[in-house]
């Protein structure tokens, strides 16, 4: 059987470390704030936002929400990211996206300043990932698929990594931070030919895909490390992830559950986002 690498047990590592810090900052008279953007009522946003606000509450920082209506207008939600942008009091900004199909999402998302994107939206914070720079933030759910990895102690170096997905929020950022560790990566995507046999040659699969049964018993063998971030309703009208995890779990060496897995270290990151960047913040301001 696979050695199971529980979100909780890393997020609660990481909330501890957090607490601390945040303690610390309070200590100087500092408050690390989130600012959390939600347009309309779609469900998966509202329930991130309590899961955010929730985990904000838990480790000390404070969340501060705007709530807009469906029918916003672009100019608008800008208005409010320019100046949330200037608000000293603001150390990070959450828009919960998709936005709607009337907005041209990227012209949105570059109106806020890298140093308070913390789930990695601008294209400031994507090329930071290229160049190692410091400008913004890695998108949220590929950094705590590296976290889990970290946690279970396991090096990537000379390994090779396949990741299933190309996407912006998860794939080419994962893929990027897989090289960083020394991995060989290759990134497959709905045009992969013998999308199998690829993964079966990985040692570590991240898929986030979001389609139920994309990793089989036909990509998997001994020894793999698979992290599962693909989240969707299955056929059983069950919670699943991208992996059907009773084929998979007895045969690799680790994977993440579905629900359990990265999804629960995912606001652990985005505040350790916050954190770090009301920690620049405070920085500068002594210098």
């Amino acid at each position: 059987m696979a050695q199971l690498i529980k979100g909780k047990d890393v997020a609660d590592r990481l909330n501890a470390a957090l607490s601390e810090r945040v303690r610390r900052l309070k200590d100087k008279g500092i408050r690390p704030c989130l600012h959390v953007i939600r347009i309309g009522e779609k469900p998966g946003d509202i329930s991130y936002e309590k899961g955010a606000s929730a985990r904000c509450e838990k480790i000390g920082v404070w969340c501060r929400k705007t709530q807009l209506p469906e029918d916003v207008s672009q100019e608008d939600l800008i208005a409010l990211l320019k100046h949330l942008s200037q608000d000293d009091s603001v150390h990070g900004v959450l828009l919960l996206r998709p936005l709607p199909k009337s907005m041209d999402e990227h012209a949105v998302v570059n109106c806020l300043c890298p140093e308070k994107d913390v789930d990695g939206m601008t294209d400031l914070s994507m090329s930071s990932l290229i160049t190692s720079g410091n400008q913004g933030y890695a998108p949220c759910t590929a950094e705590a698929a590296m976290e889990c990895l970290d946690y279970s102690k396991i090096d990537c170096t000379g390994k090779r990594a396949v990741v299933i997905g190309r996407s912006r929020v998860f794939g080419k950022p994962a893929a990027l931070m897989l090289t960083d560790r020394n991995a060989t990566v290759t990134v497959c995507h709905t045009k992969t030919v013998d999308l199998p046999a690829i993964v079966r040659e990985a040692d570590i699969v991240l898929t986030a895909t979001g389609h139920p049964g994309t990793v089989d018993k036909a990509c998997v063998r001994k020894g793999q490390i698979v992290i599962d971030v693909g989240i969707s309703m299955g056929p059983d009208h069950k919670l699943c992830g991208d992996v059907v995890f009773e084929e998979a779990e007895p045969v690799v060496a680790a994977i993440t559950p579905v629900p359990g897995g990265v999804g629960a270290v995912t606001t652990s990151i985005l505040v350790k986002h916050v954190v770090e960047a009301c920690e620049r913040s405070s920085c500068q301001s002594n210098s």
